[in-house]
């Protein structure tokens, strides 16, 4: 029987499929066999632009059908594009002597004219949506008009908590100690455009900031405190689910929140392939259906794989980081290995381990809820 390895996945050489999808129906750019790299954009749809309420009659000060009528005389039509700062209604007053002229605030097409209340429906331009290829490898297969699946060797690791989307760039490592504390000075000298940066523990948010403004597209750490993750972000997170963030700079954490150096197994991943293309996504989801932040270098295979990486398995002893709330992040060392099933709080029954936590507690935990770590 094989070993039950739990965790985090981490490994320099892995088989990986990516499916891009499209959030509506659209167009598929590319064919099964066709080599993409990692901006390739392999398919894109039109979504339909927002529709605006001209309120002509308000706006203008005349009736309903007076507005209809300048519509007319200005010959508007249901279907018409017409651009912005068009003039599309004109009605003359008394005697001619005062005109009250509407200057379309957007470019569009005309939807509806309503003859009852004189409004008209602008159909704004449908908004571009891409799908870029996120890594360099080869179609495999495609749904037509929904999403292309693509197939790369890789070096794949699992964060356990992320900020900000998808991103790409070079790879480079932080001249500082694994547990060494992150601080604007340690940017001294680093060429950060264009960047995903690696290493220490804890930055601060003058250095997040400063990495930024620097033009680093991502950071991946050991750990993070909340506060400076928060001064980072601009307020509080809250939710369940991130990756939406409108960040410049994505923010991985391979350890936890605290000061967690970056374990040697996932260290020596990134020392092989500094200066690599690597593609980073932040979305985290930590409860039901998890999701976890990605780190992903494509590289051809060719690769020395250190097989005794993760060689143990799951035992008394053996050191673990719990990777689900609510002792999410927290490290312990396994005491016991209860054979039996065991009925947790939501009611499933499922294999669990005891563990003694760091700070001495002892607590039981379902054994997929654990990884290994090294130390």
């Amino acid at each position: 029987m094989s070993q039950f390895v739990p965790g985090l996945e981490a490994t320099p050489n892995k088989r990986l499929l990516k499916v891009r999808e499209l959030p509506i129906s659209g167009e598929i750019l590319v064919s099964v066999g066709q080599t993409v790299k990692s901006d390739t954009i392999v398919a894109q749809a039109h979504l339909p632009g927002d529709l605006q309420i001209l309120r002509i009659p308000e706006k203008v000060g005349i009736e309903p059908f007076e507005a209809v009528a300048g519509l007319e005389r200005q010959k508007v039509h249901e279907g018409q594009r017409i651009e912005q700062g068009q003039l599309i209604c004109e009605h003359a007053g008394l005697f001619g002597l005062f005109r009250s002229r509407y200057f379309s605030p957007e470019a569009g097409t005309i939807e509806f004219i309503s003859k009852t209340n004189g409004h008209v429906g602008l159909r704004l331009a449908p908004n571009l949506i891409q799908r870029d290829a996120f890594i360099s490898g080869v179609v495999t297969a495609f749904d037509k008009g929904k999403s292309v699946s693509i197939e790369s060797q890789a070096a794949f690791i699992q964060g356990i908590f992320g900020v900000g989307g998808e991103k790409r760039g070079v790879l480079r490592l932080l001249p500082v100690a694994a547990d060494q504390p992150l601080r604007e000075a340690n940017l001294a000298g680093v060429d950060a455009k264009g960047a995903v940066l690696v290493g220490g523990v804890q930055p601060d948010l003058t250095f997040l900031l400063a990495a930024s403004k620097a033009g680093a597209v991502g950071l991946i750490t050991g750990s993070l405190d909340d506060e400076a993750l928060t001064g980072f972000l601009g307020y509080d997170l809250g939710v369940a689910l991130t990756g939406d963030e409108e960040l410049s700079m994505t923010v991985i954490m391979t350890e936890g929140f605290g000061k967690i150096s970056i374990s040697k197994r996932i260290l020596d991943i990134f020392q092989q392939f500094e200066g690599r293309e690597v593609s980073i996504n932040g979305a985290t989801q930590v409860r039901a259906g998890a999701i976890r932040p990605e780190i992903i270098i494509c590289h051809s295979g060719d690769v020395q794989v250190n097989s005794n990486a993760l060689s143990h398995g799951l035992d008394v002893g053996s050191r673990i980081r719990i990777i689900r709330v609510p002792y999410f992040g927290m490290r312990a060392t396994v005491s016991a290995m209860p054979h039996d099933l065991f009925t947790i709080d939501t009611g499933a029954q499922c294999r669990v381990l005891k563990a003694r936590l760091d700070d001495g507690r002892e607590v039981v935990v379902p054994r997929a809820n654990v990884e290994i770590i090294d130390s």
